[in-house]
């Protein structure tokens, strides 16, 4: 009773309201931490690269001290790459093999499109090329055997572009790696991975701000009982740290934990993430079907992606017989007229030019965007079958390495707020 009755009670009721100020705070800004800025701000310093080297490696981590600066970058943008493969790791390779994933794009009705968009260009393609490689022989040839060269060429169409198509499906899964793709994309757009989390998690994230002052309260209770027994002015600092660090830890656990519902004390609790999974699975493919994994992409990498060249000279030798027959029944004495050697070139420079304009359709907005919804749905369905432990580790892996620094940024606001207390108020 002694206690109680030599009770300070504006020193110990602004206690928990300091605290639950300074727990909110530390949510709001750590999910400032989280998203910005999307790409690294910071100065160059001389000799941290070589001094970072030697430090613990918690502090290499930190944004910017490897590459010798000191600054900040969002920690989700900053780790964008890894989410990227992880995501493909947990989600997009349960849709399969790559050529199972082509096959699901039907590849008649790309190639119904390639022909459909290559076919005009047909007569400037063989006219652009025999003017470049026998501008003469071209030149002496009657017009009506030029225009019969080019509806050959034209007619053979629907043949060769199906003919390249089922090779694409054939040797799908050595030219095409979504891996790469979704990495590479991830890490040159880091802000992809800032919508996903921002166009499903937004309402979760606001709650876990708000949260942050509901559990710095009711953590600040204690704080003000103890503080009021013992008296001693370095208790608040120290306890304010244990507050800070307390209350990030269990925002991040408000968000993500436990994965499978779970009863605790009567409460059903649930990680607010994984109470919407479907939800957030729709969103996370409309983006990776939008933005990430699209027929322009898939065209961009077949041609000019790490396996490119082979993806080209694949093509030209699917393209060569279509060349040969163009000529007719003057093709020997075309090859005679000509030379063998300047006939072959005049074929392979045709295939050449033909691979690059063959896989332009790929790039067609209106016929890109129908694909994507086969992409959408395939990549819906396989997130939304993810076990919640994996949807959890997909979401979760872009920060779970770094969670230390928004648990210390926690402690430092915490042992802040401690210190601003007794400069206001005194010790209790």
């Amino acid at each position: 009773m002694d206690w109680f009755a030599d009770i300070n009670w504006l020193h110990f009721a602004t206690i928990p309201i300091f605290t639950g100020i300074i727990g909110w705070l530390i949510n709001w800004s750590g999910l400032i931490m989280l998203f910005s800025p999307v790409r690294f701000r910071g100065i160059k310093i001389p000799g941290m690269r070589e001094l970072a080297t030697v430090l613990p490696r918690k502090i290499q981590e930190v944004p910017g001290v490897l590459q010798g600066g000191i600054g900040w970058q969002g920690i989700i943008p900053a780790r964008a790459a890894k989410m990227g493969s992880i995501a493909v790791d947990k989600a997009i390779a349960k849709l399969g093999t790559p050529g199972e994933f082509y096959q699901q794009l039907e590849p008649d009705q790309i190639a119904e499109h390639i022909v459909t968009v290559f076919r005009p260009e047909i007569p400037e393609l063989v006219d652009e090329v025999m003017r470049r490689e026998h501008p003469r022989l071209w030149r002496d040839l009657p017009r009506p055997v030029r225009e019969a060269v080019v509806e050959r060429v034209q007619a053979q169409l629907p043949t060769v572009v199906g003919r390249v198509t089922t090779e694409i499906g054939i040797h799908i899964d050595q030219l095409l790696d979504p891996k790469i793709m979704v990495i590479d994309h991830f890490q040159n757009n880091p802000s992809l991975v800032v919508r996903i989390f921002r166009d499903f998690g937004q309402r979760e994230l606001n709650l876990m701000v708000t949260f942050g002052f509901v559990f710095g309260f009711l953590l600040g209770v204690p704080v003000a009982v103890v503080d009021s027994i013992f008296s001693q002015w370095w208790l608040l600092p120290i306890l304010g740290v244990i507050v800070g660090w307390t209350t990030n830890a269990l925002g991040m656990w408000l968000i993500f934990e436990p994965p499978e519902p779970r009863t605790i004390l009567g409460i059903k609790v649930h990680g607010l993430f994984l109470r919407r999974q479907d939800e957030a699975a729709e969103v996370y493919a409309r983006i990776i079907a939008e933005d990430v994994i699209t027929l322009e992409r898939i065209g961009d990498f077949l041609l000019d992606g790490p396996r490119g060249d082979r993806t080209r000279q694949m093509l030209a030798t699917a393209l060569r017989p279509a060349i040969d027959k163009a000529a007719g029944p003057a093709r020997g004495a075309v090859r005679v007229a000509v030379g063998p050697n300047r006939f072959d070139t005049i074929r392979d420079s045709v295939a050449r030019e033909a691979v690059g304009r063959t896989l332009t359709p790929f790039k067609d907005p209106v016929f890109s965007a129908r694909q994507a919804e086969k992409i959408r749905v395939l990549v819906a369905r396989r997130t939304k079958e993810l076990p919640p432990r994996d949807f959890v580790e997909m979401m979760r892996a872009a920060i779970k390495e770094d969670e230390w620094m928004l648990y210390a940024h926690g402690a430092i606001m915490g042992l802040a707020g401690g210190f601003l207390h007794l400069a206001i108020f005194g010790v209790s």
